[in-house]
């Protein structure tokens, strides 16, 4: 009896070993400052001003600076001549007067609304298929610009020059099925250009619907070390898992260098400053010591020879401040990080290797040019490469080393307050899908597998997944 006993206790001491052995669950709880998506800049603020406040370790005196960024972000640019000297020289071509206009209360833009006079929120690029003859500006620009329209179309234009064209949309559907015979109906966008002002497009030319992305948190993404970036890339997918993203190598226009991409949809900007500027350069037509003179082609006389702002138009010590601002637009906390759906939706997330790009965390730089944003614990869930996502999202335009499949992987911190701030759900590149369950089952490519893993998932898994999701 003493034997078998004895057998008995070490047989459970070995279960018991092994039990205490297993790894955890890594999904059961929250884990610590997860809620924190921008570390100790992160701020608690879940409304329509969601994202508008300031980093929540700036300074008294640092916060002024912030108001100051924000006012020239903030208010209309003006044509000139004007009184106002430090705000004109707006056009002459131009898709809005305001930086806020298109990243409405420092948000998401949306599609060209049926009726409305101009597409405000969102623009079109355009360029043509690159030649030999065009090595030096793809090397500068990323893109051939087409020949009478340049890289982007502009709606709007001063007194005595013509709009460069009328943007319209239309949409064909599709149903997608998932699993349990539930059905979700998916729109594409179809680009309508009407009243083009410089004659005819060239039959080859390419376009590329964008809406402005939101602009908290891209201080902290651009404080991310290259070296972080680029140990998440595996061009050749070589570890198997079907994923290859890859950084957009890009000109620097203040090095004159090729530099990583980090901003814009395809990281076709290298720095925050130089996105900033090609903003005010292409959305406003106002020039900077970045990016000087005009966008009128050679098509566009009059718009060649109207008044302007002065040279540049927008001078360093206000794109400085703009910097600031966008610098330090912080990033809300998270809301219910531990709520059981939640925390289940997150295991589906991994689950379904959505963070094989949606990246969850990084540490940003010990050292660099905003001390706030130094060594900060932040989680975006992004990793700024590159990654092909199949036919269906496809633009088909090259920009620098991104291909007609390739995007950026858009971040998704503070995406569940977009309604909040915005008003809507329309997400993506071109804001196609209506909700988030629509933008994922917009995933292919890279993203196939991930996708084809939701379209398992039962209805319950799907409320737990997006709850998830809304709570970032």
């Amino acid at each position: 009896m003493r034997l078998l006993a004895r057998l008995a206790f070490a047989a459970f001491a070995v279960l018991g070993a092994s039990a205490c052995d297993s790894p955890a669950d890594p999904f059961a709880q929250a884990e610590p400052g997860e809620a924190l998506s921008g570390g100790a800049t992160s701020v608690r603020r879940f409304d329509q001003n969601a994202y508008s406040l300031p980093s929540a370790n700036l300074s008294p005196s640092r916060r002024l600076d912030f108001s100051v960024g924000n006012s020239f972000f903030r208010n209309p640019w003006v044509i000139a001549p004007a009184t106002t000297t430090a705000r004109d020289g707006l056009g002459p071509l131009f898709n809005t007067n305001a930086c806020q206009s298109c990243h409405i209360k420092d948000g998401r833009g949306h599609p060209v609304q049926d009726g409305a006079a101009s597409a405000v929120s969102m623009l079109v690029r355009v360029s043509i298929p690159a030649g030999p003859q065009h090595a030096e500006v793809v090397r500068r620009r990323g893109i051939a610009p087409e020949p009478n329209y340049g890289g982007q179309l502009q709606d709007m234009a001063v007194p005595g020059v013509a709009p460069e064209a009328k943007i319209r949309l239309a949409y064909d559907h599709h149903p997608v099925r998932f699993a349990d015979g539930s059905e979700v109906e998916l729109r594409k966008p179809r680009l309508l250009l009407g009243a083009l002002g410089y004659g005819e497009l060239h039959p080859q030319a390419l376009f590329s619907l964008r809406v402005a992305p939101p602009m908290i948190g891209l201080g902290l993404l651009e404080a991310i070390p290259e070296a972080a970036l680029l140990a998440n890339a595996d061009p050749d997918d070589r570890d198997g898992d079907g994923i290859s993203g890859r950084p957009n190598r890009v000109y620097d226009q203040a090095s004159g260098e090729t530099a990583v991409g980090r901003f814009g949809w395809k990281a076709g900007q290298p720095t925050l400053n130089q996105q900033n500027a090609d903003a005010f350069f292409n959305d406003l037509g106002l020039s900077s010591s970045l990016l000087g003179g005009n966008s009128c082609t050679e098509a566009q006389r009059a718009c060649a020879g109207m008044p302007h702002g002065g040279e540049p138009e927008v001078s360093d010590h206000i794109l400085a401040q703009v910097l600031f601002y966008t610098r330090n637009l912080a990033v809300p906390q998270r809301r219910e990080v531990e709520h059981p759906e939640v925390l289940a939706g997150k295991r589906l997330f991994h689950r379904a290797g959505c963070q094989g790009c949606h990246t969850p965390q990084f540490t940003t730089a010990s050292a660099g040019v905003e001390p706030e944003l130094a060594n900060q614990l932040i989680r975006p869930y992004t990793d700024l490469l590159l990654h092909d996502m199949g036919d269906g999202l496809a633009d088909g335009r090259p920009e620098f080393e991104a291909s007609g499949r390739e995007w950026r992987t858009p971040p998704l911190w503070g995406i569940g307050l977009t309604q909040a701030v915005n008003g809507h759900t329309q997400f993506l590149h071109d804001g196609r899908a209506r909700n988030l369950m629509e933008a994922i089952l917009w995933h292919g490519g890279e993203a196939e597998r991930a996708r084809q893993a939701v379209l398992q998932f039962d209805h319950q898994e799907r409320a737990a997944l997006l709850r998830f999701l809304e709570s970032l």
